[in-house]
């Protein structure tokens, strides 16, 4: 064979093993090295700190039924009433850093001003089509919504239809409302009487005028009307349904102009060690099984498509105008009724 022709042959067989080598080191490294889709989310596995104000055995049915969805994911939960949960926040925001993945509150003035600090993670929940509109935001989305509605005395003359009559006055015993600083619904319905025109601020000094008293809870409005020492009151409609299913001597109003509806947000904390469990847990509140849930413990769900019996009319807060005066709004009402 000539000379040139093998030098020729020899080198061809030397570039085709060389590129084989290639291919094959290319082909390792793509397999071994190469980073997941980063569209596919990572599965939710570990554990989820909760921090909430949600009714315990709410929470704790949600809890049940994610756990149970999400066999390798723990919930942790804190719950405590908005005042107590907003107090351990700043606590931890003093000394370092809030240890909460996932805040689960009762209404959206709190959960703003936490978003509002650029506490909050900004998201797109799988289930968000399910949220409408006017209770969702870039960061909270509404899991629930609870009703503030009059409860007074089942033997009660004359009984309150509207707000206006729970302000009038003129009974034996006493109108009782929950404190806006204590109780995140309350602060709802702080929000949309200072905030409408037909009211104002106005109303409260007028319910303080007919000898209208403060109490912490909505739930404590129940049991005082039930136990005579208020004629009437201002509270949830689940707590008022409760009691009436329990036989207690109290009758539920859903005021004229319609009952004060405020959503409990969820939210995922900014800089969570657990985004995937954190955004799993979170997303899983606005599903069809968690919203069962949810309703089959009282509350009403933000989904449609889940059966829920509508008691009466509903108005709601001009939310965007109390997010930006509730500091404002909390302390006017102070200025009423004293912290």
């Amino acid at each position: 064979m000539p000379r040139k022709l093998a030098t020729a042959l020899a080198l061809a067989a030397l570039l085709v093993m060389t590129a084989c080598g290639q291919a094959a080191e290319t082909a390792d490294t793509t397999a071994s090295d190469t980073p997941s889709d980063p569209a596919t989310p990572a599965p939710a596995s570990g554990t989820v700190r909760l921090y909430s104000s949600v009714t315990q055995d709410t929470v704790d049915a949600v809890i049940a039924a994610y756990e149970a969805a999400h066999p390798d994911t723990t919930v942790e939960l804190f719950r405590a009433p908005t005042g107590e949960l907003s107090a351990r926040i700043a606590a931890e925001q003093r000394e370092g850093g809030v240890e909460a993945d996932v805040l689960w509150l009762t209404d959206p003035l709190s959960m703003q001003q936490y978003a509002s600090e650029g506490m909050l993670q900004t998201w797109t929940p799988d289930e968000v089509d399910a949220v409408p509109a006017e209770f969702a935001e870039d960061t909270f989305w509404g899991t629930r919504i609870l009703n503030m509605i009059i409860v007074h005395q089942a033997d009660l003359e004359p009984a309150p239809a509207s707000w206006d009559d729970l302000a009038e006055g003129g009974h034996d015993q006493p109108v009782a409302i929950p404190d806006p600083g204590f109780a995140g619904s309350a602060f709802g319905a702080l929000a949309y009487f200072a905030l409408n025109e037909e009211f104002g601020l106005d109303y409260y000094q007028a319910l303080k005028d007919a000898g209208a008293v403060q109490v912490q809870a909505p739930g404590e409005v129940v049991t005082g009307v039930a136990e005579g020492r208020f004629a009437a009151g201002m509270t949830l409609d689940r707590e008022a349904r409760d009691a009436v299913d329990d036989g207690s001597p109290i009758e539920v109003v859903y005021p004229e102009s319609g009952a004060i509806a405020i959503y409990s947000p969820i939210a995922v904390v900014a800089g969570t060690s657990n985004a995937a469990a954190a955004e799993s847990f979170a997303n899983f509140t606005l599903t069809t099984e968690a919203q069962q849930a949810i309703a089959e413990t009282g509350w009403q769900p933000i989904r449609d498509d889940v059966e829920w019996d509508i008691g009466g009319d509903a108005v709601t807060p001009d939310w965007d105008a109390g997010f930006e005066r509730q500091d404002e709004l909390l302390e006017q009402y102070r200025e009423i009724f004293g912290g």
